[in-house]
């Protein structure tokens, strides 16, 4: 049982985080979360579904949806994923929009700023609140002038520096939010940060340990598939051991190699980064059985993109 405060006091509802790739979104959605929920990249496209976090409060509880960067498809794959941030957007209370201060105004922020004007609800448009991310990484002078370009760029209900890797007025953002949220019940338990299925997060986590420091080209070829999470039999529970067996998958030879590397060192190194993550998830030791696989140019193939999961 929650203990939600009256009705007519308490706010609850759902914000999507919003922006083109590689915005600052997934770290913002973590640092209001106060934990990783979402993974994070300096690689363009990381996120490829929508994940939810919850930023519960005494008056107050707000879900986060971090969507995939809205692009100019160029792959089924784009196409797809379009789709699914304009169908988050439709059911959303307030949608926050990341422009990174670091990076000036640019054509990705006009896509998107054109496809926002469209949102809207019935008579009332979705309000969308504009976040000026990795606000440490510009001196003052600069995050004026970036200020001043987003305030040109639409009709904001809000606008907001932010950075969330300084912690600097992520509270702020979260207090803007949570004000254009309806007044309702509490819609999910006290501590519960996420309501993502295991499996797609441990996938997201060995997808985010393979992007490290990999070429350009990787990060759109790349598919992370859980086949099995199992307890291994004839362990008491003092020597719990979970069976975590995933597949890999690029679209070329050439790519699966990347991914391998000279004698298997550069997969092991994956198992390795992404083990301590899952293990932290699951609560239990892990053996991470990694395979990589080649389905060839799978972002435009409809039939390969439905069996992993797109």
């Amino acid at each position: 049982m929650t203990n939600t405060p009256a009705f007519s006091h308490y706010r609850s509802g759902f914000a999507c985080v919003l922006g083109r790739p590689n915005a600052g979104k997934s770290t913002l959605t973590n640092a209001l979360v106060g934990q990783k929920v979402a993974i994070t990249s300096d690689r363009p496209q990381t996120t490829r579904h929508t994940v939810r976090g919850i930023v519960s409060r005494p008056e107050s509880q707000l879900i986060l949806i971090d969507t995939p960067g809205l692009h100019r498809p160029r792959t089924l794959l784009g196409e797809r994923l379009n789709t699914l941030v304009m169908d988050t957007l439709s059911e959303v209370d307030v949608i926050a929009f990341c422009l990174p201060a670091d990076q000036k105004v640019g054509p990705g922020d006009r896509f998107i700023a054109s496809r926002l004007a469209e949102v809207g609800r019935g008579r009332s448009r979705t309000p969308v609140v504009a976040l000026a991310t990795k606000a440490d990484l510009v001196d003052r002078e600069r995050l004026t002038a970036h200020l001043l370009e987003v305030a040109a760029l639409g009709e904001w209900a809000d606008i907001v520096p932010v950075s969330a890797v300084e912690g600097y007025q992520v509270d702020v953002v979260a207090d803007v939010l949570v004000s254009h949220l309806p007044e309702g019940p509490q819609l999910y338990p006290d501590g519960e940060l996420t309501d993502e299925p295991e499996s797609t997060m441990v996938a997201e986590l060995v997808r985010e340990a393979a992007l490290e420091g990999v070429r350009e080209e990787l990060p759109h070829s790349l598919a992370v598939v859980v086949e099995e999470i199992s307890l291994r039999e004839g362990r008491d529970d003092d020597h719990r051991l979970l069976d975590v067996r995933v597949t890999l998958f690029v679209e070329r030879s050439s790519q699966k190699a990347i991914i391998i590397g000279r004698g298997g060192s550069r997969l092991r190194a994956v198992g390795t980064a992404a083990r301590t993550g899952i293990e932290a998830l699951l609560g239990d030791r892990v053996f991470l059985d990694l395979h990589v696989k080649v389905a060839k140019d799978w972002q435009r193939d409809a039939k390969q993109l439905q069996r992993l999961g797109f």
